[in-house]
């Protein structure tokens, strides 16, 4: 079964959304009332979206696959960033530091982005499968939520915290991690219908069809 289409389709998704959401994370994003957050919230749900759909199909076995599967294809990407960024340049290229702000990544970041990606989607499987056996597999919505609050505090906790300590205020640190997990938490909540849906799809085909 792992080796359908549509399992290759949600793993593949699942890469470059993280990828992406890494590459954009870089950006501070001002939104309304006073509030920061990294402008990698608005795509890095996705991955958390397609991080409930695999292990409530596929099983918890699935889900760490693709997520050290995510972790090797960003690690790779990052090593290609470097290597581009390192490689001699012309004179007349102008855009050498615009690169290198965009894609350089100091070890700081990677570090935090990579333990805070590694602890997170796995507390989101653990707790999506095993509020599965608990409730006969019903009540979908209130096992991908509920994943999601833990997952992401996580994530956000650690990403920020490790990124973060000592470059800005703790004040300014605790408050984009209240920020930025809420964010992430009501962006999956509102994606709820839409997950419901993906989920029954992917059964229909993978499991009923």
């Amino acid at each position: 079964m792992k080796n359908s289409s549509i399992f290759t389709l949600l793993s593949s998704l699942f890469c470059a959304c993280l990828i992406v959401s890494n590459i954009v994370a870089g950006k501070l994003y001002a939104a309304p009332f006073g509030i920061t957050l990294t402008t990698g919230v608005w795509l890095f749900p996705i991955v958390y979206i397609i991080g409930d759909v695999i292990p409530e199909v596929y099983g918890l076995k699935a889900a760490r696959q693709v997520i050290w599967t995510g972790f090797l294809c960003n690690l790779v990407a990052v090593g290609i960033f470097l290597l581009t960024i390192g490689l001699p340049y012309p004179v007349y290229w102008q855009n050498q530091g615009a690169f290198e702000v965009v894609l350089g990544f100091t070890p700081r970041l990677l570090l935090a982005s990579f333990i805070g990606y590694l602890v997170g989607t796995n507390i989101n499987a653990v707790i999506l499968v095993t509020m599965k056996k608990f409730t006969n597999g019903n009540l979908l919505w209130l096992r991908t939520i509920s994943s999601t609050i833990f997952g992401e505090f996580a994530d956000s906790a650690l990403f920020l915290s490790i990124a973060f300590i000592g470059i800005l205020p703790l004040n300014i640190i605790l408050s984009m991690i209240i920020a930025q997990s809420l964010f992430k938490i009501i962006y999956e909540v509102a994606f709820t219908p839409i997950t419901y849906f993906v989920v029954y799809y992917v059964k229909e085909k993978e499991l009923w069809g």
